[in-house]
């Protein structure tokens, strides 16, 4: 997976632009609060030649110090600061010694001694401002440098956590596949061409509408929905009236946007587990509400429910009395997506009292279908739907059960 490309700041997307702007407006700026200080001082104006020549040689040195820095910035710490101490130190010499040779010709004092002291006396001057720019080169492209690297260290991360989720989504696609071709393939030993060929027209429809949405992606509440009425039409197939279903969707829940496939393990963990083991099945019911700034999602079953434990919120691997328990595939793979997805900002809790029957309840921070998704669709109404109707006019008989776990 490519990196994607680093987008710097807006002033520095074009670093030698943004360099020689810098350079106009710093030396620039500093002859001019010279040149008004001088004029307030009642300096004559061939006092300003010389501060435009002083500015001139700062600028013109502190190029071939920007050309000396750019090869330091990236090597050892003591070549870094060595080198460039030394540098400042020589730059300096250099531009107090044009400085104080200016104005010994505008100002004669006579004698060696005289241009000594007032080479001295510039030397300081000349390393401080010297010193301030080449400060503020450094700190401007350690700060280059750590935006770049904290920008590609997030795209990064986003991209992994991306490849994460797509990993995960794939996960679902060959666990749900297996359970449903193991009963299609049953059907075909049985000669039951029929209800068979029904089962993979079925499954080719909601395959097709799975691949509608990226694996890493998102879609609203109700575009689950539909989904996962596409996978129970493939269910009731097997089961009739035994499995029973429920759907209370609130109208601002169906706007609310989930990652895609969230809620088809749960709901085939209910069929397996809930419906599977009792001759008279079972009732799943999907609830989803907006609660303050956070979406709440129910899924529930009437089964026998399972015995709960561990730290880790899932199923304990402990047989109940009477009681169907797994941890499988499913509910780790939810929370582990909603552990990529949103970080500390979820909750997943399951919850199977001794009286029985099991629920899942997720809790994420409420997203709203952006303007592009929405467009062209129905604005979601409120759904409120029970089932128990099968969708095919017999029942399918002797149809071997799923042997993965949900």
């Amino acid at each position: 997976m490519p990196v994607l490309p680093i987008e710097p700041r807006p002033f520095f997307a074009n670093k030698d632009r943004a360099f020689w702007n810098l350079q106009m407006a710093g030396w620039g700026g500093a002859f001019l609060l010279r040149a008004i200080t001088a004029y307030a001082n009642g300096q004559s104006w061939d006092f300003v030649v010389i501060l435009l020549i002083q500015a001139v040689t700062g600028f013109s040195l502190s190029l071939i110090l920007s050309v000396i820095y750019r090869q330091l910035i990236n090597r050892r710490a003591l070549v870094t600061w060595g080198t460039t101490a030394l540098s400042l130190a020589i730059a300096a010499g250099v531009h107090a010694f044009i400085d104080g040779w200016v104005l010994d010709l505008a100002r004669p004092r006579g004698g060696e001694s005289g241009f000594l002291r007032l080479f001295m006396g510039i030397y300081f001057y000349d390393l401080t401002v010297l010193g301030a720019w080449s400060a503020l080169y450094y700190a401007i492209n350690y700060f280059l440098q750590v935006e770049e690297q904290a920008d590609r260290l997030e795209r990064l991360e986003a991209q992994a956590t991306s490849a994460q989720l797509a990993m995960l989504r794939y996960q679902l696609n060959p666990h749900f596949l297996f359970n449903t071709l193991n009963s299609i393939s049953t059907l075909v030993l049985l000669k039951q061409t029929v209800p068979a060929n029904a089962m993979l027209t079925r499954l080719s429809s909601f395959l097709r509408h799975t691949l509608v949405s990226e694996p890493g992606g998102k879609v609203t509440v109700a575009q689950e929905v539909e989904t996962l009425k596409l996978y129970l039409d493939i269910e009731r197939m097997r089961f009739e009236d035994r499995l029973q279903t429920e759907f209370r969707v609130d109208e601002y829940a169906a706007r609310a946007c989930i990652p895609s496939m969230l809620l088809q393990p749960l709901v085939e963990n209910a069929i397996k587990y809930g419906v599977t083991p009792q001759e008279e099945g079972a009732m799943i019911s999907l609830v989803a509400q907006v609660v303050g700034s956070r979406l709440r999602v129910t899924v529930s079953d009437t089964g026998p429910g399972v015995r709960t434990g561990g730290s880790d919120g899932l199923g304990a691997a402990i047989p109940g009395r009477g009681r169907y328990t797994s941890t499988g595939v499913g509910l780790a793979n939810i929370r582990d997506r909603l552990a990529q997805a949103y970080g500390d900002e979820h909750r997943f809790e399951i919850r199977s009292p001794d009286s029985g029957g099991f629920t899942v309840l997720i809790e994420l921070p409420y997203e709203g279908a952006s303007e592009p998704e929405a467009e062209g669709r129905r604005a979601p109404q409120p759904i409120s739907h029970s089932s128990s109707q099968p969708s095919s006019p017999k029942a399918v008989e002797g149809v071997g059960q799923p042997q993965q776990a949900g």
